[in-house]
């Protein structure tokens, strides 16, 4: 790799302040704000408004569309071509 030309790459602690939950990972995404972590380190944090924890996907709350409601509305409210 050429010198000079990448990001630097270490570890960053990201914080999920919706569910209150943070993880420690390596990455090249930088902050000014720190956070003692639980091996008594300091790392740069980076806040995020959603992650696995609180993603409705992963929890299992996600809202199911009616797909089928929709379309016999639209149908009853334009009529049915064909």
């Amino acid at each position: 790799m050429r010198e000079g030309i990448h990001p630097a790459y270490g570890p960053v602690v990201f914080r999920d302040r919706a569910a209150n939950y943070a993880f420690l990972t390596r990455s090249t995404m930088t902050s000014e704000k720190t956070i003692e972590w639980e091996d008594g380190r300091t790392y740069p944090v980076v806040d995020v408004e959603i992650s696995d924890v609180s993603h409705p996907f992963y929890t299992g709350k996600a809202r199911v569309l009616d797909t089928a409601g929709r379309v016999e509305r639209f149908e009853r409210r334009y009529g049915k071509k064909g």
